[in-house]
Formats: C-alpha cells, structure tokens, sequence
C-alpha cells in the first residue's frame, strides 16, 4: 500500500475512534477532535475520498471505507501498542502517555513496534481498556455502556476509557474509576445530572459531565476488583 501522510493517517484514525461501528461522522466533530477549521477537515475529505479511504459528501460528513478502515485500524493498533509499552516497560503513568504515542506511531518502524509488543507481553487490550486490533485488524467486541446509563443499585466494570485529557483522566484515576475496577451505582440522578456511586468502598458524587467517556461492563454483585 502507499505511505499515507501524518496528516491522513491522523483523520483516518479520528474518524475510525469517533466511529468504530463505521458510522457517518459530521465534519464538525472531526474538525474539533482533530483542533482545525470546518474547512480544512473538507478539504482533506476530498483527498481521502478521491483515494477512495472515506466515503465523503459535503454537508454530510464523512465514514471509512474498507481500505479507510484497514489504513484506520493499522495506526490504531500502533497507538495502543505504544501506549501499553510506555506504562509497562518504561513505567509512565497511563494517564500521561497518549501525546506521546500520538508522537511515536508515526515514526516507529514495524519492526521495533512488533518488539515493544513483545516486550509487553503481547497485551490484547491497552492501559485505557481498548481492545487493540490484531495484525489482521480484528477487534475483539465487548457489550460496553455508558456509566451513566447503569440503574441505582447496578454493579459494573470500568472497561474502557475513552478520553485523552490528562486532567480529566488524572481525576478518574484519583478516585477510582481506572479500568478493570468495579464500581456502584448508589443513585442515579439523571434528570440533576448527578451520580452517586461507591469505588472501593467509597462514596463518589459526580456530574453528568465529569462521567463522559467512561464505559462500563454490567456485571453481578461481588467484591470490589483491584486496581491497575
């Protein structure tokens, strides 16, 4: 295949985040995932779809074709890869890798990427709870929702964190809610936007807001899983 600029293989992986399930993307929310202007996210549409990577029309936003989505899922499963080397080899703090994984997936040969792998563990998912893509480019599927969607009383696994503010994560990380931890639904205050829950024997009260990005696996009560 032809190398793809840093540029496209950035809008590819965006699109195939905000939309895993190949779902049409507005030009508004890959413009403000990516931090450029409507027209700039436009413009490098028609380049994608005139190398039939994306099927794009304007006013409509935009989704992956099957080579889209190959080329999406190959910088994906870079990332993840890079992230899970950096928190278990080289110790950083999971919360503070992904710029530097955005940095290092484009310029990291597959060679050296299958030997950080290796010297992983040849991890399945990342530090974020993200299933990453095999070299086929499957991925493994998992029934996951909304915290915010959990019933009072409902007990859950965090199972993947899709967020990559370093703040927002360092708070998540403060109280608890990391993934592979489980976590009670104590109240949910929907229409108030408000949550109670317990983490390990807790009690958190968060907004609607401050929740957004964490997805959970329902599961049955039991004793509270460690931490990562």
């Amino acid at each position: 295949m032809p190398a793809l600029t840093r540029s496209k293989q950035d809008y590819l992986k965006a699109l195939y985040e905000l939309a895993p399930g190949g779902e049409t993307v507005p030009t508004s929310r890959l413009a403000a995932r990516l931090d450029v202007s409507a027209p700039s996210v436009t413009n490098m549409l028609g380049r994608l779809a005139a190398e039939r990577l994306v099927a794009h029309a304007p006013r409509a936003g935009a989704r992956l074709t099957a080579a889209g989505r190959r080329r999406a899922l190959e910088m994906v499963r870079r990332h993840r890869i890079l992230e899970t080397f950096l928190v278990k080899v080289l110790g950083l703090d999971w919360s503070e890798v992904h710029d530097d994984a955005e940095i290092l997936e484009h310029h990291v040969s597959d060679r050296v990427l299958q030997a950080m792998h290796r010297l992983a563990g040849h991890p399945d998912e990342d530090p974020h709870g993200h299933p990453i893509p095999d070299r086929l480019g499957r991925v493994r599927r998992r029934a996951l929702l909304p915290l915010t969607a959990l019933a009072g009383g409902e007990t859950a696994r965090i199972g993947e964190i899709r967020a990559t503010d370093a703040r927002r994560m360092a708070r998540w990380k403060q109280v608890g809610l990391v993934p592979g931890e489980r976590v009670r639904m104590r109240e949910a205050r929907p229409d108030d936007h408000l949550f109670e829950l317990e983490v390990r024997g807790r009690r958190v009260v968060i907004g609607a807001q401050g929740l957004e990005g964490l997805l959970v696996e329902r599961v049955r009560g039991g004793p509270h899983g460690r931490s990562r």
